[in-house]
């Protein structure tokens, strides 16, 4: 199979009939299974559709993308059949910069632009990274610097052979966010969310806070509990931002709390958090 061609989103068990649809793009080695067990939370509300790139699950055997350029064209096409009805982007780390440029390719197209944009746990796009490069690494440095970082399995880290097999398409992933410049485009005009984790060691909520340049639109900042894979343990407070910035009745059997939104208009100051020790 091309690397250009086949089904960009995973099969889940959705909610077709829901009024606005959510694209899920992962982080760096991630898939859809991170954002299966969504669906339970929003039931009828969003039909919950997790993007899926080349190299991985049943695309596992196609070669991974390692530039942003040659993802964001085909992943546009291919979710084409699903802009039948409002949308929204979220995207984590590497895939908050995925999610934006759709966005704004999606845009481009005429297509429509989504209803929000949430991006969670990367510096804002025009920002400079401030980490040396991991994916031209040799192999056990560059596996040795990912197990430092959290969020890939135990499992895989410890048996060689799953390790080996998984290290392609994650060092791909590394190679398109070291690699990554804003594509050429304009503003965005939807509202635009962002949230970070307090003790985040990868984005401070400053260069959260820079993400207010790329719309025109409205931009609230959030900082919750937890590091840079908040979301894998605690994603109430994302989900409960989610329910805010799409106008969703807020969940019936158990209330979520989380802390106050700040919403700004793009080019106003965004209030920042008290910084933590």
């Amino acid at each position: 199979m091309s690397t250009v061609t086949g089904r960009w989103t995973a099969e889940v068990r959705g909610a077709p009939d829901a009024g606005v649809r959510l694209f899920c793009c992962a982080h760096a080695g991630g898939g859809p299974a991170g954002f299966r067990s969504w669906q339970r939370e929003f039931g009828q509300d969003v039909d919950i559709r997790p993007v899926l790139l080349p190299g991985r699950e049943s695309r596992s055997r196609e070669q991974p993308l390692r530039r942003m350029a040659d993802i964001v064209g085909p992943l546009c096409d291919g979710l084409l059949p699903l802009l039948d009805r409002p949308y929204a982007l979220f995207g984590h780390s590497l895939g908050a910069a995925l999610a934006y440029e759709v966005a704004r390719e999606l845009a481009a197209r005429g297509w429509g632009e989504p209803r929000h944009l949430f991006v969670s746990a990367r510096r804002a796009p025009h920002l400079p990274s401030r980490r040396a490069r991991l994916h031209d690494l040799p192999h056990d440095r560059f596996t040795a610097a990912v197990a430092r970082m959290g969020g890939t399995p135990p499992e895989v880290l410890s048996h060689p052979e799953l390790l080996n097999a998984f290290t392609p398409c994650l060092r791909a992933d590394f190679e398109v966010n070291e690699t990554y410049t804003p594509l050429p485009g304009g503003l965005l005009g939807c509202d635009v969310s962002a949230v970070v984790g307090r003790l985040d060691p990868e984005v401070e909520a400053d260069e959260m806070a820079a993400w207010r340049d790329t719309t025109r639109g409205g931009f609230g900042l959030r900082v919750v509990d937890g590091d840079h894979f908040y979301l894998k343990e605690t994603p109430g407070d994302l989900f409960a931002l989610f329910r805010d910035g799409l106008d969703l009745p807020a969940r019936t059997r158990t209330p979520v709390p989380h802390p106050p939104t700040h919403r700004t208009h793009s080019h106003s100051p965004t209030p920042l958090p008290e910084p933590t020790s």
